[in-house]
């Protein structure tokens, strides 16, 4: 067996090897995640300023939106710098950060998708009973529960893969790191795969226009979340190549944060007249605030 050791850095995966396609990637990531800051940012403001939007279905999203932009700020900003300053590295702290921080929010996510499909699952099929059964405690209870349960997830798994010794080097293949990558490198045979399960539970209301409206956009997300997230942690190692590692981590990690505020806001008219009275808000102001002066 190898000798075991402790790096005291990773290697990180490039997108591209010239300084061309590195740029091209920077630009295109930077891009991505502005639109995802301005997205869920503005999703933030609206639920927050707007009390018509008090409500269970509301508070969910905006814990998502939360979710969203804390998954995408732990992978995309690294990867902008190394691509911007032609580098790899990523400290053994960073690292681990990166790994914990992943995991809550990953995690959260799913357990929070699978909260909000039973919340739409009441107000479509116990229309008369959803005040009763999602009032704002059992709404503030099953969030926090999957803030906490998944931080507790996080700091038992971030421990155990950080306390393995590795025998086969500190290059991870991929742009972040995760935990499927960094058990490559240990020093144990066996390989190991975090493993997501969940009950969906969406009733098919074929004949009502607005139970398709409900829900789909939700399934839409949902398939995109799971199935790549699923795929790229349980496929076998054979399978397993630098460029599918890549397409499979922006599907899951990246994508999902961008499109989350389009998907949950494009048949939503409330949400959209929320969003769109912030923006009329502060367009209004810096029509009547004079360039270097204070408008209180």
């Amino acid at each position: 067996m190898p000798n075991s050791t402790f790096p005291t850095k990773f290697l990180l995966l490039p997108f591209a090897d010239t300084r061309e396609l590195q740029l091209l990637h920077f630009g295109l990531f930077l891009g991505i995640y502005l639109a995802a800051l301005l997205g869920n940012g503005l999703i933030l403001t609206a639920v927050a300023c707007d009390h018509r939007l008090h409500t269970p279905m509301y508070f969910f999203l905006l814990n998502l939106a939360l979710l969203d932009l804390g998954t995408i700020t732990t992978t995309v900003p690294k990867a902008m710098a190394n691509s911007l300053w032609d580098t790899r590295d990523i400290s053994h702290l960073g690292c681990a950060a990166q790994v914990f921080m992943f995991a809550v929010f990953v995690t959260a996510e799913f357990f929070l998708l699978t909260i909000m499909a039973y919340d739409r699952y009441i107000a479509i099929c116990k229309p008369l009973h959803y005040r009763t059964i999602m009032d704002s405690r059992t709404c503030a209870k099953t969030a926090a529960a999957a803030w906490g349960s998944t931080f507790l997830y996080a700091v038992l798994h971030t421990a155990n893969t950080f306390s393995l010794p590795l025998c086969h080097g500190n290059v991870l293949d991929q742009f972040f790191c995760e935990i499927p990558q960094i058990l490559k490198l240990s020093c144990s045979d066996a390989y190991l795969s975090e493993i997501f399960r969940a009950v969906l539970w969406i009733p098919s209301q074929q004949g009502r226009h607005k139970a398709f409206s409900t829900c789909l956009p939700h399934l839409a997300v949902v398939s995109l979340f799971i199935s790549t997230g699923t795929f790229a942690y349980l496929k076998p190692p054979s399978m397993s190549s630098s460029s599918l590692n890549l397409l499979l981590a922006v599907q899951y990690s990246v994508v999902p944060s961008a499109l989350n505020p389009l998907i949950y806001s494009t048949r939503n008219q409330e949400l959209k007249d929320a969003v769109w009275k912030v923006m009329n808000g502060h367009f209004s102001e810096a029509i009547n605030c004079p360039s270097f002066t204070y408008c209180s």
